[in-house]
């Protein structure tokens, strides 16, 4: 399944936005919210969805939604400055006022909230955001979940105020008061029936991930900010990918991206992280063994190579088929 709703040729629709407010919630976190601007009508979304900004014609980031699905006139993010970041996040914080008009592409959902009989989110820092609406539907449809949220400090983290009335199903662990998040007292032992969410930085994701090892497959969803680490590394080597809708037959030299080379033979597949994290350029494959090399597919996917993402991944064959 490709995820571009609008086909791998063409961009997602683009609608546009105007920023109804932004404030600043916490230490270097600003929460901005989206109206339609006249004529557009904002699409539904899912917990777990986020949004594709496009705040210059070259740079389009991925935030996601934290706010309420069953508010249709109003999209919700969150955005953590990051100095030494790639540069979407200063450009939110310094740039977007109230009152500017904002592309926005979406939503997409790659980390749906999945039926269960108990839920356990684990977030860190802004990697809460996806987590809200999660939390909410979980309250409101009276189903077991708990919360243990960490940051640098009280003061970085974002929405307390907002989880204060769940009470004692959310455990605040500022890193400054209590060290690393206590993942044994947040996940207790393996069992059956439980969807464990983590999202924040890869250190907590990955050390989840070592958590979870014992637990039964399909327990664990994340979402990352950031490609895995050494996700992107590996042999490069040239090899060929066959358009087979257009039989166009295109070679995609060692160091040079698939996106890349498609591009140059005139051949446009929507992207925006360029590191396979976000799932905008998701191609089906027809033929070959893709190297997996993104952080947005499931371990299932992978082993399938029925999907891949072309903007990092490559090939183990000399020769890639793609729906394209």
């Amino acid at each position: 399944m490709i995820a571009n709703p609008a086909g791998p040729t063409g961009e997602p629709r683009e609608l546009v936005t105007v920023v109804a407010t932004k404030d600043i919630v916490a230490d270097d976190v600003a929460v901005v919210e989206l109206e339609p601007a006249k004529g557009e009508r904002l699409p539904a979304w899912t917990p777990g969805a986020h949004l594709d900004l496009v705040l210059e014609p070259d740079l389009v980031r991925q935030y996601s939604l934290c706010g309420d699905p069953e508010k249709p006139d109003a999209w919700r993010i969150g955005v953590l400055r990051e100095a030494d970041g790639r540069g979407g996040s200063v450009h939110v914080h310094d740039r977007v006022q109230v009152g500017d008009k904002i592309r926005c592409r979406g939503p997409r959902n790659n980390f749906p909230l999945v039926d269960a009989a108990e839920y356990v989110f684990v977030a860190g820092g802004i990697g809460i955001t996806p987590m809200l609406p999660m939390i909410a539907r979980c309250a409101a449809r009276n189903r077991p979940w708990s919360l243990v949220y960490g940051g640098r400090t009280r003061a970085s983290m974002a929405f307390l105020d907002e989880l204060a009335p769940y009470g004692d199903r959310v455990t605040v662990r500022p890193q400054d008061e209590y060290g690393h998040i206590d993942l044994a007292a947040a996940l207790g032992e393996p069992r059956d029936g439980v969807a464990v969410y983590c999202c924040g930085p890869a250190p907590l994701i990955g050390a989840v991930e070592e958590y979870c090892t014992a637990w039964p497959d399909g327990t664990l969803h994340v979402e990352r900010f950031r490609a895995a680490e050494n996700v992107l590394d590996g042999r490069n080597t040239a090899f060929e990918v066959v358009c087979d809708y257009s039989e166009m037959v295109v070679g995609v030299a060692a160091g040079q991206t698939i996106v890349d080379a498609l591009a140059a033979a005139g051949i446009a597949v929507p992207t925006s992280c360029r590191e396979g994290t976000c799932g905008t350029c998701e191609t089906v494959v027809l033929d070959g063994v893709p190297d997996h090399r993104d952080s947005y597919l499931s371990p299932q996917e992978r082993v399938s190579n029925e999907v891949m993402t072309p903007c990092c991944s490559r090939s183990l064959t000399p020769r890639l088929v793609l729906d394209l």
